[in-house]
C-alpha cells in the first residue's frame, strides 16, 4: 500500500508540473509574441440578442472591481427566463480580442468558491450545436446553505470549443503559430435548482436553452 500511495503522490507531482510548465511556456511565449495578431470581424457581444425563442434576457450589470479581475475584454451577462418556467437560466459571454501573458482567461472553477458558492460534483457532458458534432464541457453543482445551482462552461479558443483550460492553452499557441490569432472566448450557463426540482431537472433547462443559444454565437464569439 505504501508504494501505491507514492506512485499516487508522484503522478499528482508530474501532473502538476506539467500542467505549471505549460501555463509558464504559454505566458512567455504570447509575452514574445507581442501585439501583433489578427482580431477577426465579429458582432459586438451588446447586441447579442435579448429575445431568444421564447426566453427574454434582463441583463446583469458586472461590478467593476469583477471587471478587473476579468482583465481586458468584452463581457455579457444576463438573465433569461421563459414563461411557464419557475427557474431561469444565467448566460455569461466573455470574449478576449488578445491573449497575452497575464491577460489569459481566467477558469471559472477558481471562482466559482466565491461568494459562498462551495462546489459538490464536478464532471463533464457532452453539448451538441444543432445539426453538428457534439463536443465536452464542464458541470458543477454548486451549493450555498440549502441553496444550489448547477453551472455549464467551456472555452472556445478560435472557434474550437474545449473543456480543459489546458488544452484551451494548446490551441491558443496552436492558433497563435497558424493564424496570428489569440483571442477566445468563455462561454458559461448557470441555473438555480428549485426546492422542489433535482439536478437532472436544471440540466434538461439548461440544455434546452443552450440548444437555442449555440447557432448565435459563431457571429460574436468567432
Amino acid at each position: 500500500m505504501p508504494d501505491a500511495h507514492v506512485k499516487s503522490s508522484l503522478g499528482f507531482r508530474l501532473r502538476f508540473s506539467l500542467a505549471v510548465a505549460l501555463l509558464a511556456a504559454t505566458g512567455l511565449f504570447l509575452q514574445l509574441r507581442g501585439s501583433g495578431v489578427r482580431v477577426p470581424e465579429r458582432r459586438p457581444l451588446a447586441k447579442f440578442p435579448g429575445e431568444i425563442q421564447g426566453w427574454a434576457g434582463q441583463t446583469i450589470p458586472i461590478p467593476g472591481d469583477i471587471r478587473a479581475v476579468l482583465g481586458p475584454g468584452e463581457f455579457i451577462e444576463r438573465l433569461y427566463s421563459r414563461l411557464g418556467s419557475s427557474q431561469p437560466v444565467d448566460l455569461f459571454l466573455a470574449y478576449f480580442p488578445s491573449q497575452r501573458a497575464g491577460d489569459t482567461m481566467h477558469s471559472p472553477k477558481n471562482c466559482l468558491p466565491g461568494g459562498g458558492w462551495t462546489p459538490i460534483t464536478s464532471s463533464q457532458v457532452s453539448l451538441a450545436v444543432p445539426g453538428g458534432k457534439s463536443f465536452p464541457v464542464n458541470r458543477y453543482l454548486i451549493a450555498k446553505g440549502l441553496d444550489r445551482m448547477l453551472v455549464f462552461y467551456w472555452f472556445q479558443e478560435q472557434g474550437r470549443p474545449v473543456a480543459s483550460e489546458y488544452w484551451a492553452k494548446f490551441f491558443l499557441v496552436a492558433g497563435a503559430f497558424r493564424d496570428d490569432r489569440t483571442d477566445g472566448a468563455l462561454i458559461r450557463f448557470a441555473t438555480p435548482i428549485g426546492e422542489m426540482e433535482t439536478p437532472a431537472i436544471a440540466q434538461q433547462r439548461i440544455v434546452g436553452f443552450a440548444y437555442q443559444v449555440l447557432p448565435l454565437l459563431h457571429s460574436y464569439l468567432p
